[in-house]
C-alpha cells in the first residue's frame, strides 16, 4: 500500500509542496515554498511545480490544487491568477512539465476539505461535512463520508438577494469595520441558509480567520456545529497529495 503522497498547493501568492505521510497527513521533510511567478501564466506556474517537484527529489504521482474550478483536469475558471488558465488542460500541461508521469489537479478549497475531512477537524465525523474557507470570498468544499463532491461554489450562492460571499467573507468584514459579533451574524444567515438545504452534520471554518476562531464561533446561531480548521498551512498539500494516490479518506490500517 502507498504510505507516501506528494501535494502542491497553487496560490496567489505562493506554490508549496511537500512529501505526505498519508496515514497521518503530516509533512514528511521540510515545505517547499517558491513566489507565485508574475504573471502567473500556466507555463510559469508549471515550471515551478516543476521546479519543487525537483527540489525534493519525488518520483512518483503529484496532486495539484489550484484555485479555480477544474473537471476533467481542465480548469474552468480562474481566481487569484492568470486568466489565462481558464480551458486550460492543467493535468496535461503539468504531465508533460513533469516528465510524462500522472498528475491529479484538483480545487483548492476541495483539497482543504479532503484533508481536514480526513486528517483535522473532520476526522471523526460521518454523514455530511462542509468546509467553508473565508478570506477575500468564500470557498467551499463538501464530503459526504469522506467522498468529495467537487467543485462546490457556495460562495456565490444567493443569500437574502447578495451573493454568500458578499454578505460574510472575511474581506466584507474589514471593508465594513465589522466587529466579530457583527461579522457573525451575517456568516450566521449565510450557514442557516446551506444548512437548509445540505443538512450538513459538520462545518468546518477555514480560511485566516480560523485562527481568531474564539472570536466569532461562540456568536453563531444556526443550529449545526462549526469548529475551526486544524491543518491551516499544510491543508492543501495533503489533500493534494491524497487525492494523487485516489484517496479521500486514508485507508484503514490493517491489523
Amino acid at each position: 500500500m502507498t504510505t507516501t503522497g506528494f501535494g502542491i498547493d497553487v496560490g496567489g501568492s505562493g506554490v508549496k509542496g511537500g512529501t505526505i505521510d498519508l496515514s497521518t497527513g503530516e509533512m514528511i521533510g521540510d515545505r517547499i515554498k517558491i513566489l507565485t511567478p508574475q504573471p502567473s501564466t500556466p507555463d510559469a506556474i508549471a515550471g515551478t511545480v516543476a521546479e519543487i517537484v525537483e527540489q525534493a527529489e519525488w518520483t512518483g504521482p503529484v496532486g495539484i490544487t489550484l484555485p479555480a474550478v477544474v473537471t476533467g483536469g481542465v480548469a474552468r475558471s480562474a481566481a487569484n491568477i492568470d486568466k489565462s488558465w481558464i480551458d486550460t488542460d492543467a493535468a496535461a500541461l503539468f504531465s508533460k512539465a513533469l516528465g510524462g508521469r500522472e498528475v491529479t489537479v484538483l480545487n483548492d478549497a476541495d483539497a482543504a476539505g479532503i484533508a481536514e475531512d480526513s486528517f483535522g477537524a473532520g476526522k471523526d465525523t460521518s454523514g455530511v461535512v462542509i468546509l467553508l474557507t473565508f478570506g477575500t470570498g468564500i470557498g467551499s468544499a463538501v464530503l459526504h463520508n469522506g467522498v468529495l463532491l467537487p467543485n462546490t461554489e457556495f460562495g456565490h450562492l444567493e443569500v437574502d438577494g447578495k451573493e454568500a460571499e458578499h454578505r460574510a467573507a472575511s474581506s466584507v468584514k474589514e471593508k465594513k469595520d465589522w466587529s466579530y459579533k457583527e461579522w457573525a451574524v451575517e456568516v450566521s444567515r449565510v450557514l442557516t441558509t446551506f444548512e437548509n438545504l445540505l443538512w450538513p452534520d459538520l462545518f468546518i471554518a477555514g480560511g485566516g480567520i480560523s485562527r481568531k476562531h474564539e472570536k466569532w464561533i461562540p456568536h453563531l446561531t444556526n443550529r449545526t456545529k462549526v469548529v475551526p480548521a486544524t491543518l491551516l498551512n499544510t491543508a492543501g498539500i495533503a489533500g493534494a497529495a491524497l487525492a494523487s494516490v485516489g484517496l479521500t479518506r486514508p485507508a484503514p490500517v490493517a491489523g
